[in-house]
């Protein structure tokens, strides 16, 4: 039985992927670095530890990694101040659902990010954990996240439901043991093979309702 949904929140309660794109090859190309059409699918799913690595040693940027993860953050949350980007209904079915169970939160973005999206948002409070991949030791797809997530909550793994939109998140949540629920990025769609990891598919948030989560 599901007792618990764990969410996660770039790209399934905020349409940020082409925003992270948008600041980290703004910044590559300003500082003389090598942008390529396959950067941002490389580090999706990444924590800000190996994503700022990645953009020092793959992509050459001269700063230290966590000079450039400083920058970037700093862009993104002005990107935020100006226009929080919230998809359709995103705010109506965090509500929902935690009428039925406690939320956790399991994001790639960092701890500033997640909650100055959290409070903007004015769902904050409708999460009993939320966890940042900068806190574990691994990055999705690797499962630290919703473990952490998961532990936090104090609830088994497998009575936890995930939802996800990218390839390295689905795996992720899979690999955590957890009911996967996909909501497809249609910017960045997942791999054939990541989507055949969800338990259900949806097409937009006005799906995710409570029986779908128990299924």
């Amino acid at each position: 039985m599901i007792e618990a949904v764990v969410f996660d929140m770039d790209g399934v309660l905020v349409d940020t992927e082409q925003v992270w794109d948008d600041v980290r090859e703004e910044l590559v190309r300003e500082r003389g670095g090598r942008w390529h059409e396959g950067a941002q699918a490389a580090m999706m799913g990444m924590s800000s530890v190996e994503w700022s690595r990645y953009m020092h040693d793959d992509l050459g940027l001269v700063e230290q990694p966590d000079e450039i993860n400083d920058e970037v953050v700093r862009r993104m949350l002005a990107r935020y101040r100006d226009e929080l980007p919230l998809l359709d209904g995103a705010v109506t079915a965090v509500e929902r659902l935690a009428a039925a169970f406690p939320l956790a939160l399991a994001s790639s973005s960092n701890r500033p990010l997640i909650d100055a999206v959290l409070v903007a948002a004015g769902i904050a409070a409708h999460f009993a954990a939320t966890v940042s991949s900068e806190e574990v030791a691994s990055g999705k797809p690797a499962p630290d996240v919703f473990l952490e997530a998961a532990r936090r909550l104090g609830v088994e793994p497998s009575r936890c439901a995930a939802v996800e939109d990218s390839s390295n998140g689905l795996r992720a949540a899979h690999a955590a043991g957890m009911r996967v629920l996909a909501l497809p990025n249609p910017h960045y769609p997942p791999a054939p093979d990541a989507l055949a990891l969800a338990t259900a598919v949806i097409g937009s948030l006005a799906e995710l309702t409570p029986a779908l989560v128990r299924g």
